[in-house]
């Protein structure tokens, strides 16, 4: 089932297409809509009043505030160093620990962008399309590139 019984769904969530998406274990505040092929990850949030577009994924640590926009083809990263094996066995959940991710209230992320773990993106910040934030962004700051760096500081016009 693309949505377990796991999940927490706000009051007025939106899924157009329930059966393209898998979400388990996770939170979606009210208001919110959900594209097609999205995963959203046991122990993820999603807050009120987002936009979560279709391709995108959404991990384990990953907290995103109200009235954030995401846009296609989003990926969050929850592990620094990723392996497939430890000492020559394949990796299990106590192999490694999750860091967490924050996107503040009122942020935009563009298609295809990347955000690695342990950034905090600030309250109406901007992420360019294809942006890969490496380290926190300022509150309503405008980063692009790979990695991404400031175009328009917090407080520009």
């Amino acid at each position: 089932m693309p949505i377990a019984a796991s999940v927490k769904l706000g009051r007025g969530v939106s899924i157009p297409q329930p059966d393209l998406v898998n979400l388990y274990g996770c939170e979606i505040g009210d208001e919110t809509k959900i594209g097609a092929f999205v995963e959203i990850q046991q122990g993820a949030v999603v807050g009120a009043r987002c936009k979560v577009s279709s391709h995108t994924f959404v991990c384990d640590g990953v907290t995103i505030e109200d009235e954030v926009f995401v846009g296609h083809g989003v990926m969050f990263i929850n592990d620094p160093h990723p392996r497939a094996t430890t000492a020559g066995r394949l990796q299990t959940a106590s192999d490694w620990q999750v860091v967490p991710t924050r996107v503040c209230r009122g942020a935009s992320i563009g298609s295809g962008a990347v955000v690695l773990c342990g950034v905090t993106i600030g309250a109406g910040a901007l992420i360019g399309a294809g942006a890969v934030v490496t380290r926190d962004v300022p509150p309503g700051a405008t980063v692009v590139g790979v990695p991404a760096r400031p175009v328009r500081p917090a407080g520009a016009p």
